[in-house]
């Protein structure tokens, strides 16, 4: 199985710079890049913040360029997105019997199970009893592998000021999980606008970058300090198969020179090494 993790594209309407970056722009490029380079792609999954205040506007911007992918699409809200003008632009996507943006996705690796974790009025996230109560049916019915897709990480990872905007309600989450962690292959998540990796409580997960801006790698400011950058946008590239799932981190929009490491077949290849230049190219 072959999908795309792409997320936190914060896109705005009017073909507008946000925070001094175009998002609809950035965007155009990501669905370039996935058509023209991951084309086989099984599916797309957009984990998240697909606008930035939820205007309608917004929408028909992140419309007009995510309807251009070549591949089935799987959309989810997070903390930015407005449910209700969400669901006017994509009546046809899933939602579970209350409502909320959840789903399942029958793959030949698994389960994919689409989580919906936006809470009104926060900007962090929530999983309320009519939520866990759909994620326990879709446990207690499978048997076999399970990918999760969330927008908020249920786990404090360090920066101080995305952790006090996580899934606040994770313990009950847990409880619901537990059972089942043997099973549960991967946690796929957004909102913290950086690429992070690791294992909580036994289970692998993968963060990826937005697409607009980033977050700032600083572990030690305050819980009302958000730092961003530009770091280069990325998407992640999922590969599973029954013995392992890995997850490449793909820079699209990266611009610097690129090369082969082995020397031409006339060439050392020390001389080859040493003498190479790139024009245009500064070096740190």
């Amino acid at each position: 199985m072959k999908f795309i993790h792409l997320t936190d594209t914060h896109v705005i309407g009017g073909d507008r710079t946000l925070y001094g970056a175009n998002p609809a722009r950035r965007l155009a490029l990501a669905v370039d890049s996935i058509n023209t380079e991951h084309g086989d792609a099984d599916f797309t999954v957009v984990t998240g913040d697909l606008t930035h205040w939820g205007d309608a506007d917004a929408y028909a911007a992140f419309e007009a360029q995510i309807r251009r992918l070549t591949m089935p699409l799987v959309l989810m809200v997070g903390n930015h997105d407005d449910t209700a003008a969400f669901a006017r632009c994509f009546p046809e996507v899933a939602r579970d019997e209350h409502g909320f943006v959840q789903s399942r996705r029958e793959t030949s690796q698994g389960s994919c199970l689409f989580l919906d974790t936006k809470a009104p009025g926060t900007h962090a996230g929530g999983y309320c009893a009519q939520r866990l109560a759909w994620l326990k049916q879709q446990l207690d019915e499978s048997s076999g592998p399970v990918f999760l897709f969330m927008h908020h990480p249920p786990f404090r990872h360090g920066i101080n000021s995305m952790d006090a905007i996580m899934m606040l309600d994770h313990d009950a989450f847990w409880r619901v999980i537990e059972p089942h962690r043997a099973r549960i292959r991967h946690l796929f998540f957004g909102h913290v606008h950086r690429a992070i990796f690791g294992n909580w409580r036994g289970i692998s997960y993968s963060c990826m970058r937005g697409l607009n801006h980033q977050v700032t790698l600083d572990l030690g400011s305050d819980a009302d300090t958000i730092d961003g950058d530009f770091a280069e946008p990325a998407y992640g590239v999922v590969l599973a198969d029954e013995d392992c799932v890995t997850v490449h981190l793909h820079e699209f929009a990266n611009r610097t020179p690129r090369f082969s490491l082995h020397a031409p077949a006339d060439q050392a290849d020390e001389d080859y090494a040493l003498s190479m230049v790139h024009p245009g190219f500064r070096d740190l």
